[in-house]
């Protein structure tokens, strides 16, 4: 009879099935997905090792007394990415080899431990007194700190438990360097489709079928405003019949293209608009996919539109600070690129055309540009549009959406 292997007496001795271990695994991976799938984890693992708290502290700011962390236990906040309570400069778990399994008894003495300020003044409140972590170290040099704790009246952790903590960490190592992974992508795709939005450029994603997945607000705006293009059952329309055609064919090449030659073309088109206002430009791009595996529903084409007639999104505080300007400098400013006279501009302004001209003159003089097309031209090339002023309901407000601080009701090991 062949023996079994140390992972095969390791779970035997967790009294786990490799079905159960499969369970645990496919959770962490989940886990760098969906924080929450992350949380049900813990709590599968609390469950497992019959612990009170199991916490994945994910990052230590410079605050010396809270940390980024996922706890799974009875506190509040619990399962949520929140700020907890973590005594970084007094716990005596700190400097431990990474990557290695620990617990109270290879730090110190059960005598020690007992007698230590740490725990009497931080676990022992809190019902913690067998602790068993690991330091894990991630590929791009950071750390993340893993704990389990048990109360006094259950049994120290035995040898199986702390293989079998071992045999999780390089998962939870890859599952958390995944997750950044994602994050970082997810980030800079959301700058880049902001900095896009403040440009004034629609933007509709497409699937292989023609459905739309993703619409900008830019794009929201031509959408509802029905003037040339319409969203009818899912699909991208052009109100008129010839417009329509040549649209659809745009967007079929596009697809064809993807199949056959890799993507990266782009074809173009204007779209008249029943208002009789200038046409909209619109281009038909294709998203090449790098996906190993056929999906159904995934990003296949991008239709980029640009409205001629369109209010500019520049930022007044960009621009004000840009060019010196000042208040009233600039509100003028702003309307002249949106394209009005300076007549209009004084009428919108609601001010005197002689105090328009006389600020006109002062944005002249501190732009460097002598013609009203110059300083329109300079508006509209420069970044301004890439900046955005936050809303006031935010100023101020230093939190994370969705994230919690919680005070310190609960000190971690």
């Amino acid at each position: 009879m062949e023996k079994p292997t140390l992972s095969e007496q390791v779970l035997q001795g967790m009294g786990m099935s490799l079905g159960e271990y499969d369970r645990v695994i496919g959770e962490i991976y989940d886990g760098a997905i969906e924080p929450k799938q992350m949380a049900q984890t813990l709590r599968h693992l609390r469950t497992l090792y019959q612990a009170n708290y199991v916490t994945l502290i994910l990052r230590v700011p410079d605050q010396p007394d809270f940390s980024l962390m996922i706890v799974a236990g009875e506190i509040a906040g619990e399962g949520e990415v929140t700020y907890q309570v973590y005594r970084q400069a007094e716990t005596p778990f700190t400097n431990q080899p990474p990557d290695q399994v620990f617990t109270v008894d290879d730090v110190m003495s059960r005598s020690e431990w007992d007698r230590s300020a740490y725990f009497q003044s931080y676990c022992a409140p809190q019902g913690v007194y067998h602790v068993m972590g690991a330091d894990i170290s991630t590929p791009d040099g950071g750390k993340l700190r893993f704990r389990i704790t048990r109360p006094k009246s259950a049994p120290n952790f035995s040898a199986e438990e702390r293989a079998f903590c071992q045999m999780l960490l390089p998962h939870i190592r890859r599952a958390l360097h995944m997750h950044n992974l994602l994050d970082r992508s997810e980030s800079l795709s959301e700058l880049y489709s902001q900095a896009i939005s403040r440009l004034s450029v629609a933007t509709i994603v497409l699937d292989e079928n023609g459905s739309v997945l993703r619409i900008n607000p830019v794009a929201q705006e031509i959408l509802d405003a029905s003037d040339g293009l319409k969203l009818v059952g899912g699909r991208l329309e052009a109100t008129y019949p010839s417009d329509n055609r040549e649209l659809q064919q745009l967007i079929r090449n596009a697809f064809a293209k993807e199949s056959h030659e890799g993507g990266g073309s782009a074809e173009a088109m204007s779209v008249a608009r029943p208002s009789g206002q200038v046409s909209l430009g619109l281009v038909v791009e294709t998203i090449p996919s790098l996906e190993w595996a056929e999906g159904k529903s995934k990003p296949a084409a991008v239709v980029y539109i640009r409205d001629a007639v369109g209010k500019s999104l520049a930022s007044e505080v960009i621009t004000k600070q840009l060019f010196n300007l000042t208040r009233a400098e600039t509100a003028l400013a702003m309307e002249l690129a949106n394209g009005l006279s300076l007549e209009e501009a004084a009428e919108a302004l609601n001010i005197r055309r002689n105090t328009a001209r006389a600020h006109l003159r002062s944005i002249f003089s501190k732009t460097g540009v002598r013609r009203q097309t110059e300083l329109v031209r300079i508006m509209l090339n420069s970044v301004v549009a890439l900046g955005k002023s936050p809303p006031l309901a935010t100023l101020g407000n230093a939190e994370k959406p969705g994230l919690q601080i919680v005070p310190p009701a609960r000190r971690s090991a």
